[in-house]
């Protein structure tokens, strides 16, 4: 089964009988073509992944679109707010205003990792810690609720420290720094984004304290390291959601894949003197957590 670029998706799904899932792409024809290829292999032969423009995403009616990365969610919604929507490659903090407005009817398959794996990351990495460091502003600060509540059951604790305006954002880092063994960022634009990070990161390293997450391109600027969800993992998961939205006109809410994986920066583990197993035996680890504290709920 191919993905398609159709004059008209309507009368193209008419003609075989599948039920139609519209793939609207990030611009990056390498890795559209890729998250193409995985989708189809999970779809089977159940529905036809058609690739749109946004111009005919616009006359959609008879299924679901597929939106790779938060520009072509944007796209689609303003050319086709009716259109039920199943967001890749987007994090929590841009999809959640939308999930909140229409549930059911837009959804997503975050493509981090959840907060909780990501402090283990770092638990993983300095055995030791016992204080996450923790940064937001009022209007995020709900991003870690849940983690807080959840951290002592590794005997880790968190602090968050909320910053008020950008003028603020050093000091309350410092403050931060000084708090945790290690800083734990979210995907949070507030605050992480690209004006900010150097001078995150930059702070964080003078201090000789490491960074977490919040996504595997902050790794690379210096992150030390961060959890993310493989390609396979999410079409997988994307799958699901489809055929539960065929089934009962609703998608899930938004999740991340079960599987996760680990990517680090051994640069500047070197450069901070601190020793650092594979990314494999990281995320071994973090797993091997995960289930035993599942397995103590169980009993």
């Amino acid at each position: 089964m191919a993905a398609t670029l159709v004059a008209s998706p309507a009368a193209h799904a008419q003609g075989n009988g599948r039920a139609p899932v519209y793939l609207a792409g990030s611009g990056n024809a390498a890795l559209d073509q890729h998250i193409q290829k995985l989708l189809e292999q999970n779809l089977e032969s159940q529905n036809d992944l058609i690739l749109i423009s946004d111009e005919q995403a616009a006359l959609t009616q008879d299924g679901p679109i597929v939106t790779l990365g938060p520009s072509a969610f944007s796209r689609i919604r303003q050319v086709n707010r009716k259109a039920p929507v199943l967001a890749l490659l987007v994090e929590h903090d841009f999809l959640q205003s939308f999930v909140r407005r229409s549930p059911g009817q837009v959804s997503g398959v975050y493509h981090g990792a959840q907060l909780l794996r990501q402090a283990l990351i770092g638990k993983a990495i300095l055995p030791q810690a016992t204080r996450v460091a923790l940064i937001s502003t009022t209007d995020t600060a709900e991003l870690y609720d849940t983690l807080i509540d959840q951290l002592p059951a590794y005997k880790l604790e968190a602090r968050l420290f909320v910053v008020d305006d950008d003028k603020q954002l050093i000091p309350t880092l410092i403050r931060a720094l000084s708090y945790g063994d290690f800083l734990l960022a979210a995907p949070d634009d507030a605050i992480y984004n690209p004006r900010t990070i150097k001078h995150v990161l930059l702070t964080a390293y003078r201090r000789n304290r490491i960074v977490i997450g919040p996504s595997q391109a902050y790794v690379k600027a210096g992150s030390l390291a961060s959890g993310y969800a493989p390609f396979p993992a999410m079409a997988e998961m994307a799958a699901g959601y489809l055929q539960t939205f065929f089934e009962t006109g609703a998608f899930p809410a938004p999740g991340y894949p079960s599987q996760s994986r680990v990517e680090i920066n051994e640069q500047v583990a070197r450069s901070l003197n601190i020793p650092l197993d594979t990314r494999e035996q990281i995320a071994q680890t973090v797993e091997k957590w995960l289930q035993e504290q599942r397995g103590q709920g169980d009993e």
